[in-house]
């Protein structure tokens, strides 16, 4: 008698590159998030090379020009601004200042704001208590007016407006770092590392810090988005980047006196900005879920159906 069950053939495993696809593609919010963040990217790269010229030429006949006019180009289907130059050429070369800023700044503020977290936290010193009184006495002063009077004082450049939205940031990842490195340190891998007589500095760097990543990752995403609303607020004000540099919060300020009657001026650029936010927004809760072991299960479990 012979034996006629056949046993299914074992799935194949998966690349790196296949797994996180699969997970990014289970959520589909996410996934259209991170397509429209990867063209906002590919906009702030080549955006300057491929339209910088368009963004910049004025042409009078076209002041205000209304939207969705074909007839004058693909390059004016957003209209064109005061001076008739075309918007969607403006927004695309602007993401790159927009970009540069909160990435440098986000970038800054959290390598800083980790590093002094992770020495908080597991050293037992007095330099310990020193930090967090540095973090507090950063945090009494709100964030946004603390930028408007350092760029009061100083010149609104590029590199003025990333230090500064740069240490208001740093006590957020100051003070998750410490949490995290505080309940890590009690752990049983830790004092493990210990008894074999690893460094404090081999502890931190080899088994705290990529314990801890995920969350900072998470936060940076969100903090992004923080960033990036600041940047457009002092632009709007008028201490932020100024002309002939461009981001969006600068076309949004530039478009306000037209509100009434080209409305469209300051609507795309804070279009751009609503939709970059909330794709971060969705991109970091779809990171806190694939990034934490015990509830990314669910992204792969997703993904193996949609298979």
């Amino acid at each position: 008698m012979t034996d006629t069950t056949r046993t299914a053939p074992a799935p194949k495993p998966r690349g790196a590159f296949a797994t996180w696809f699969a997970m990014l593609w289970a959520d589909k919010l996410a996934f259209f998030a991170a397509l429209f963040l990867a063209i906002a990217v590919l906009c702030a790269l080549f955006g300057p090379l491929w339209l910088g010229d368009v963004a910049v030429k004025q042409n009078l006949r076209a002041r205000n020009a209304a939207p969705f006019d074909l007839a004058k180009g693909w390059v004016n289907i957003l209209g064109g601004d005061a001076l008739g130059r075309p918007l969607l050429a403006r927004i695309i070369v602007a993401a790159q200042n927009t970009m540069l800023v909160a990435g440098a700044a986000v970038a800054c503020s959290a390598v800083i704001g980790t590093g002094l977290g992770l020495v908080a936290g597991y050293s037992r010193r007095r330099q310990a208590g020193a930090i967090m009184r540095l973090g507090d006495v950063i945090m009494s002063f709100p964030s946004l007016l603390l930028a408007v009077i350092v760029l009061y004082m100083l010149e609104p450049s590029v590199a003025n407006i990333v230090l500064v939205l740069a240490i208001t940031r740093i006590p957020v990842y100051l003070r998750t770092a410490r949490a995290e490195v505080l309940e890590i340190r009690e752990r049983m891998f830790v004092s493990a590392a210990r008894v074999m007589a690893a460094s404090d500095r081999r502890i931190v760097l080899r088994h705290i810090l990529p314990v801890i990543l995920p969350t900072m990752l998470t936060i940076a995403t969100l903090d992004f988005a923080f960033v990036m609303l600041a940047e457009s607020s002092l632009s709007f004000l008028g201490i932020g980047i100024q002309p002939p540099e461009i981001t969006w919060g600068l076309m949004v300020a530039q478009g306000r006196e037209y509100l009434t009657t080209a409305w469209w001026l300051s609507f795309w650029p804070g279009l751009a900005i609503i939709l970059t936010t909330l794709s971060l927004n969705l991109m970091s809760n779809w990171l806190r879920i694939a990034l934490d072991p015990t509830q990314r299960w669910r992204l792969e479990m997703r993904g193996r159906k949609n298979d």
